[in-house]
């Protein structure tokens, strides 16, 4: 082990605090989009990072003289060896980014000129969503304002509510006898039906049963579809309700749901490297490119990623087009949170076991493709089990006196804090605050269980796996608490809480070595990681007549042969909400009108600064509402996220 003679604390923060200070004189100067850029501050985070991993790797193991010691720190340090290979691929794909906004401006045009525009079938995938979270997709789909379109309803559940309403709705009705193959065989059922028209269309778009598209979807996603070669055009996924982590830690208003990184930067990433992927909803593919695959495979529950990978053997790209051109409903709870990652993980093992993988050589897959399939392999893999040992390894030492990292404070200090100062500052810069290190190892954690279950069970089993939906619109009314994942959570923290109080209290008889104060702080870094999954496994209430989106429209409010003017705060489907003094008592009738809509209403209820409207509970009304809700983008977490903000929140919810 090296250690740096007469070097105290101080010294050894030094070249943390220097870079720091260098990041924050930088960084916020300079262009995040800028290739060369983002080059210089990668190699910077690189070097920092295997600087020290590789001190890791020669420096902290344990003798073999310590059997148990040793076997320990060899595991520990190979897993986070291996994560660190992942982290440093995915890193290397950041150095790029592509924006395709103009190119679909000037593509546009030329679309909209020509004299038959391609046909589009929009194809709406459900399988047990309720009535209200299917109209309201089948609403925004009808809002769509392309030329030259069909809507078609795929309902796996056979239900017969369903096809009544997309007759009332003016839509086509599809299903099966069966469920073979889940989401995947339901659109390849369709494709069958929509092949055998006299009429076939150019290209399809998938809908997941929540996702409301805007009104330009289908023009500025084909827009980039003009070129023979573009099998897909994925859109990004966003979201109008908060996700669990969101709602049970009361963040809602300051920080943004997990999947604006990845659909605001690794793809626009993935992209710029020609690798973007297919993610399902929200996107539109070419129909004979699709056929000639034989439609979307059925030996991966991530179909979608791998009728991307298909489509590039046969010479057919995917790109990417970030921007809010749908909105749709996250994982309103945890167990659903946790089980839509766990089939994402179960699908990607499924696709590296199978035809398309990275090792299958001879499948035609480009080389961009092998090493993407890899990093995210490894990170569903090697980083979430690193996260889980992260928890383990120093409670180990605590209790048991296991050492699994030889090390002293100075050294850690040295090589460890320029690599997390600088990969923190460098990932805040690029993603502009939507990723926090505290932030990303809770979404790694609340998920590690389910994750690397679903991980090894596609290792020994690739094949048979059933789909697991993620359920959608279920019941929010009260307030309830995820046991299973608290279960694992509360013992974790009382473990490392346990090894806290034993080393330092408990057993007077123990010498404290340099690696007892690792343990240490690590330790209650770890305590206030497990105290924040605790929380959000109390899932809280959430109000379910309707979701609410903030707007600031003009009212005019009519009652008893009077006029007023108000403006709005949130609308919903069912109502809205003015500010200012109540005109008339509650219950009273009025007639409002906004944004060339006239409604029926009665006053509901009063509130600090204004009051409350209930809309009439007509077909009419609802779809009146409905199109100007979905007319735009409202209800999508914008602007740069502000790390102090995001702590006094977390802060007020835990200490409340």
């Amino acid at each position: 082990m090296t250690y740096a003679a007469g070097m105290g604390y101080w010294d050894a923060l030094a070249p943390a605090i220097v870079l720091l200070l260098i990041a924050l004189a930088i960084l916020p100067w300079v262009n995040r989009n800028n290739t060369t850029v983002r080059v210089i501050a990668i190699t910077v985070c690189l070097f920092l990072g295997w600087r020290y991993m590789l001190w890791r790797i020669f420096e902290t193991i344990p003798s073999p003289e310590n059997p148990i010691d040793f076997l320990t720190g060899l595991t520990f340090t190979a897993v986070e060896a291996i994560a660190m290979l992942g982290a440093t691929a995915s890193q290397i794909f950041l150095t790029r980014t592509r924006n395709r906004t103009a190119e679909a401006d000037a593509n546009v045009k030329r679309l909209l000129a020509k004299p038959d525009v391609p046909k589009i079938d929009v194809l709406i995938c459900t399988y047990n969503e309720g009535e209200d979270i299917l109209d309201r997709t089948i609403i925004g789909a009808l809002n769509i304002n392309y030329p030259n379109f069909r809507i078609w309803v795929c309902d796996d559940g056979r239900r017969s509510w369903l096809k009544e309403l997309c007759e009332r709705r003016g839509i086509g009705y599809l299903t099966r006898p069966d469920n073979a193959h889940a989401k995947a065989g339901n659109i390849n059922a369709a494709l069958k039906n929509l092949a055998a028209l006299d009429e076939k269309p150019d290209f399809i778009s998938i809908l997941d049963a929540d996702f409301i598209p805007l009104p330009d979807f289908l023009t500025r996603a084909v827009s980039l579809a003009l070129g023979p070669d573009v099998g897909v055009v994925q859109t990004p996924q966003h979201f109008f309700n908060p996700d669990p982590i969101q709602s049970n830690l009361a963040v809602t208003k300051v920080w943004p749901d997990e999947q604006r990184f990845f659909f605001d930067i690794v793809m626009a990433s993935k992209d710029a490297w020609n690798a973007a992927f297919c993610c399902g909803t929200s996107s539109v593919i070419r129909f004979d490119a699709l056929q000639s695959i034989g439609g979307f495979p059925t030996d991966s529950v991530t179909e979608d990623y791998l009728v991307s990978l298909r489509l590039r053997e046969k010479g057919f790209r995917t790109v990417y087009l970030n921007e809010i051109l749908s909105l749709g409903l996250a994982p309103e709870g945890l167990a659903e949170y946790t089980t839509q990652r766990a089939r994402w993980s179960l699908g990607f093992v499924q696709i590296c076991r199978g035809h398309s993988g990275p090792l299958k050589w001879g499948n035609g897959l480009p080389f961009v493709d092998r090493i993407m399939l890899c990093e995210t392999f490894l990170h569903w893999s090697a980083t979430h089990l690193f996260r889980v040992l992260g928890i383990i390894v120093p409670a180990l030492y605590l209790i048991l006196d296991i050492q699994a990292v030889h090390a002293n404070v100075i050294d850690a200090i040295w090589y460890l804090a320029p690599f997390i100062v600088v990969q923190s500052a460098i990932y805040v810069w690029l993603t502009e605050g939507r990723v926090l290190p505290l932030m990303t190892d809770l979404y790694q954690m609340l998920c590690a269980s389910e994750v690397l279950k679903s991980v090894w069970s596609g290792l020994l089993r690739p094949n048979g796996q059933k789909f697991k939906v993620t359920a959608k619109g279920g019941d929010r009314s009260k307030q309830f608490i995820q046991w299973p994942l608290l279960r694992i959570f509360g013992a974790l923290l009382f473990l490392t809480a346990f090894g806290i109080a034993n080393a330092f209290i408990f057993d007077q008889s123990r010498p404290l070595a340099e690696s007892s104060a690792i343990a240490f702080f690590w330790s209650w870094y770890n305590l206030v990681l497990l105290t924040l999954c605790c929380y959000v496994c109390t899932e809280q209430q959430q109000r379910r007549t309707g979701d609410r989106f903030d707007v600031r429209v003009p009212v005019k409010l009519a009652f008893n042969g009077e006029q007023r003017d108000y403006f709005a705060s949130d609308l919903s489907v069912s109502g809205m909400h003015l500010i200012g003094d109540l005109p008339v008592p509650v219950g009273t009738p009025v007639k409002i009108s906004f944004a060339d809509i006239s409604l029926e209403a009665h006053i509901r209820r009063t509130t600090q600064t204004g009051f409350g409207l209930q809309f009439e509970t007509t077909d009419k009304a609802k779809m009146s509402v409905l199109r100007y809700i979905f007319s735009s983008p409202r209800g999508v977490t914008s602007g740069n996220i502000k790390p102090h903000l995001l702590a006094r929140a977390v802060a007020a919810r835990v200490f409340r």
